[in-house]
């Protein structure tokens, strides 16, 4: 847990059940711009048959009225003003006309509390106003400014540390024809940003034993959680699952998921603190990162994350499942004139990275179906908005 100020606190996680230290408002208020009246004395008032009352005074902001509203009394006040003594209702100045001989003109009724903010109706002293792991969105930054807090106690950062292994990467700023560019850290980077967590890169090693190890272990002390890429499938280069049970307790718990394209994910514990083992295919690697490393997340900042929109729409072509695997497929999610249409994008393998950005959500494919024929009606996850066509093909 940290303090930050109420001003940066967007985003971030709630700590602890905020209590209210006071009232919003904290006194009985002008709703709108008019006459503070008894309302009793407005009653039967219409533009034909108007109340005539004897204006007694104004009230203006941070001004607190001195008179005590009598019976056939009216005072002028302002939105926000202290409502006087007495007076139980507010009249819109909308509905009212003032006269020279100091009478005000009321052409409309008004009921007891009408046009009236009273103490605490807001916000009550002594309420939790927002509850532990609640994730500050801008509304609640007024809330903030309304009880007078300038800092809050939120959640600290989880901070994950990002390894990519594999003799064949490189940085995106070097360039090499026999070399692939490393493109899984920087999504994983932006993932866990994007999830309010502080990434920290641990670059790229080649595939040794202990320079894999030694990077692991630099990760496992200066950060919560580590993610470690490729290397976890049963090659003869895919050693990064021995270098983690060589690190300690209880190390490896799974190794080999039933989720295409995401099979070879591990889940291991070293002295308490978890190290996912994620595919290099950068598809399977973001598909296994939705599915195990966003839930451990959200136990660390104690929150749960917003799930994402669903839309139900219908197939273009028959999609396939594999029987006991769960299937991401990515898909194009089309408003149509003939309605919502799913598009499976066609490039589908795990190391085509555009297949991710070419779709706009995961259709999934439980284990027990082995795929939903053309024209079934299936539901989506968007991660992007639904697209609109004009052709409507």
């Amino acid at each position: 847990m940290e303090t930050v100020p109420a001003q940066n606190a967007l985003n971030r996680i709630i700590a602890e059940d905020l209590i209210s230290p006071a009232n919003v408002p904290p006194f009985d208020r002008a709703a709108m711009d008019g006459y503070a009246v008894i309302a009793e004395d407005t009653y039967g008032a219409t533009t034909a048959t108007p109340v005539f009352l004897r204006m007694v005074g104004n009230v203006q902001m941070e001004m607190k009225p001195e008179i005590n509203l009598g019976k056939g009394e009216a005072i002028s006040i302002v939105t926000g003003g202290l409502m006087p003594q007495g007076a139980d209702a507010v009249v819109m100045v909308e509905y009212t006309r003032l006269r020279e001989e100091g009478n005000v003109e009321i052409c409309s009724e008004v009921h007891p509390a009408e046009n009236v903010a009273h103490v605490g109706e807001d916000i009550q002293q002594g309420t939790v106003t927002l509850k532990k792991g609640t994730r500050i969105l801008p509304q609640d930054l007024g809330i903030l400014a309304a009880l007078g807090l300038a800092e809050v106690a939120v959640i600290r950062k989880p901070r994950v540390a990002v390894l990519s292994t594999g003799s064949e990467l490189v940085d995106q700023s070097s360039k090499s024809a026999l070399k692939i560019a490393d493109v899984n850290r920087p999504v994983m980077m932006g993932a866990l940003q994007d999830l309010g967590c502080e990434p920290v890169d641990l670059g790229i090693v080649p595939d040794e034993f202990s320079l894999i190890r030694s990077r692991l272990e630099e990760g496992l002390r200066i950060a919560d959680m580590v993610i470690v890429t490729a290397g976890t499938s049963v090659g003869p280069r895919d050693i990064v699952p021995k270098i983690i049970d060589s690190l300690g307790k209880p190390g490896m718990l799974v190794h080999g998921v039933a989720i295409r394209p995401s099979m070879p994910t591990g889940l291991a514990v070293i002295d308490g603190k978890v190290i996912v083992s994620l595919p290099g295919y950068p598809v399977s690697a973001y598909i296994a990162f939705l599915e195990f490393v966003r839930p451990l997340l959200s136990e660390l900042l104690e929150t749960e994350f917003l799930p994402r929109p669903k839309v139900k729409a219908r197939l273009s072509r028959r999609v396939a499942g594999v029987l006991g695997s769960r299937t991401y497929v990515r898909v194009r999610v089309a408003e149509t004139r003939k309605g919502y249409v799913v598009y499976p994008v066609r490039t589908s393998g795990a190391g085509i990275l555009s297949s991710l950005v070419q779709a706009n959500g995961f259709l999934i494919i439980p284990e027990q179906i082995e795929g939903y024929e053309e024209g079934h009606e299936v539901e989506v996850e968007l991660f992007r908005p639904v697209e609109h066509e004009e052709n409507g093909r």
